[in-house]
């Protein structure tokens, strides 16, 4: 992010502090997590994925999360966050087979709204990074909102817009807006990113972050 787009985005928060911001902490169920209206960190962002027992968002639920902080131009694999939810439901074998988690693992996992909780007190006010980020963050949406009334506020920023934009400024102007393969891997090989295994969560949000990094860059 520019130096002008860090400014103009701390300004907005700063304007919460009006009218629109009061209307949003008096919706907050939870004052404990009024920090997510604060002004972000300079220079921090969460690289986020989550695995769900399938793609409908309505009866679908997330059963492992990944996160990542980056500061600066590094990735801080040290301070990560990795999570097992335990669904009310059984799991499909179909989506067992794409997250490779069984019903054993996720037994054991942590209740929704204690997950919800530790993931929230990781991200504060930072903005998210993610691929096709709007899934991972409509989910979440609908698990927090029974307990705190409202969405994420965060500043969302997904790789493949990103990418998107880059690929079309290298395109002559007659071949602009014309398709792109926005799949995660080409976006990986075309960035020259190291590729881990997909479907796991931890290591798809190091790589939405790499993907960050290198197209932040660019």
């Amino acid at each position: 992010m520019s130096v002008l787009a860090a400014q103009t985005w701390q300004g907005f928060v700063r304007g919460l502090g009006a009218p629109r911001r009061r209307w949003w902490l008096y919706r907050l169920a939870d004052p404990h997590f009024s920090f997510m209206y604060d002004p972000p960190p300079a220079n921090e962002w969460v690289a986020l994925d989550c695995e769900t027992t399938g793609l409908d968002l309505r009866r679908d639920q997330i059963i492992s999360i990944g996160a990542v902080r980056i500061v600066g131009n590094r990735l801080m694999t040290s301070q990560r966050l990795e999570l097992i939810i335990r669904p009310d439901r059984a799991m499909a074998q179909a989506s067992m087979r794409v997250h490779r988690l069984r019903e054993r693992d996720v037994a054991a996992g942590l209740p929704p709204e204690q997950a919800m909780r530790q993931l929230l007190e990781f991200i504060g006010s930072r903005p998210l990074v993610g691929y096709y980020l709007e899934f991972d963050v409509a989910m979440i949406n609908r698990a927090i909102w029974p307990m705190l009334g409202v969405r994420l506020p965060q500043r969302k920023i997904d790789i493949s817009a990103l990418y998107y934009d880059l690929k079309n400024r290298q395109l002559p102007a007659h071949l602009r807006n014309d398709r792109i393969d926005l799949r995660f891997e080409t976006i990986m090989r075309e960035l020259e990113l190291p590729r881990r295994d997909a479907h796991d969560a931890l290591n798809d949000a190091v790589m939405a972050g790499l993907a960050f990094l290198k197209l932040r860059g660019a």
